[in-house]
């Protein structure tokens, strides 16, 4: 009797685990898209760190992703299952916000850049090691050259009050990170838990984990991989001569020497265009008129002929990146209008 009851929970692991399995690849399949946003919205963030500090800035904001998931994958499965009507308007506020804060970021970009031509100097972008030029090449190095020539006692030396800024802002760039992260990752379990919401509650939960998992693993994995790739190629470009592949090695390091700075300025673009694209199309599918004008707008782009088909691909997402970017300059009129008021 024993040997049979085991046999029997033997049988019900197994098939949960099928399930499971299966479900993980209907659901993987269906948060690529995220993912991508994910990835392009997470490079853009760890821009403009030293380099020193890309790796552990990257971990840092990981190690926030795995506890984003660790809140979330239990609350989505309480929510859905006591008040599933809370998904989409929480959804539509990590939506909305997304889109403030990429709105925000062309604000500051732009306000910096006005600030800049208005008294007539170039602006002074970060560097690839996130430090202003004429500046030493890394906060540490700054350290040990501040220490060695340390001021009188009590007086403020302005490189280590430098350094100490650095250091806040990247601070400021991890929190800020884990902040979208906790959008995105909203996303991904509430799609992955709409995949699921037929099956068990354990098939709910150790889907939910493996999605978790396998998404934070990959995504941080390719991003530190990304912001490394100078590094790559610096050392590629450096190796001496000492066999045939030297030389086809030397070639590939310099061109990613050449192509990682065209590389993360192109996703620092793509991240704030996805953080519209994303923050409106979450709103925009809350909204259902509104989502329905998109369809019906795709629909018919999709008549065109020969570029119809291509044409109705994008509209969607273009038109979700324009319904953001509104949002977003909306709430940031709002929100600096309240401050004023407050003085």
């Amino acid at each position: 009797m024993a040997g049979a009851s085991l046999l029997t929970l033997l049988d019900d692991i197994a098939s949960i685990l099928d399930d499971v399995a299966l479900m993980s690849k209907v659901a993987a399949k269906k948060t690529v898209g995220v993912l991508g946003d994910d990835l392009a919205l997470n490079a853009q963030q760890v821009s403009g760190v030293s380099s020193e500090r890309e790796l552990p800035v990257v971990w840092a904001v990981a190690m926030g992703s795995f506890r984003n998931k660790l809140v979330l994958v239990p609350a989505a499965m309480l929510i859905s299952a006591f008040i599933p009507w809370a998904v989409t308007p929480l959804l539509m506020l990590g939506g909305l916000f997304l889109c403030f804060e990429g709105f925000e970021k062309l604000h500051h970009s732009y306000s910096h850049r006005r600030k800049a031509g208005s008294r007539g100097g170039a602006v002074n972008e970060p560097t690839r090691h996130g430090t202003a030029p004429g500046i030493g090449p890394t906060p540490e190095r700054e350290i040990a050259t501040a220490q060695a020539d340390a001021p009188p006692a009590g007086a403020v030396d302005p490189l280590l009050a430098h350094v100490a800024a650095l250091r806040a802002q990247e601070r400021q760039k991890v929190k800020g990170a884990i902040r979208t992260d906790f959008v995105l990752s909203a996303e991904i379990i509430a799609i992955t838990l709409g995949t699921v919401a037929d099956s068990g509650l354990w098939t709910q939960f150790a889907t939910l984990s493996i999605i978790a998992v396998i998404m934070t693993l990959g995504v941080y994995g390719l991003v530190a991989a990304i912001v490394k790739l100078d590094d790559v190629g610096l050392y590629l470009s450096r190796r001496a001569p000492q066999h045939f592949m030297a030389l086809p090695g030397r070639r590939l390091g310099r061109l990613l020497l050449l192509s990682a700075p065209k590389l993360m300025k192109t996703l620092t673009l793509v991240g704030t265009a996805a953080m519209f694209m994303v923050g409106g199309g979450i709103l925009t599918h809350g909204l259902h008129f509104l989502g329905d004008k998109l369809a019906w707008a795709a629909e018919a782009v999709g008549r065109i002929a020969l570029l119809g088909p291509g044409l109705a691909f994008f509209t969607p997402s273009l038109l979700n990146g324009l319904f953001g970017i509104m949002v977003g300059g909306v709430c940031l009129l709002l929100l600096t209008g309240i401050q004023r008021l407050r003085g």
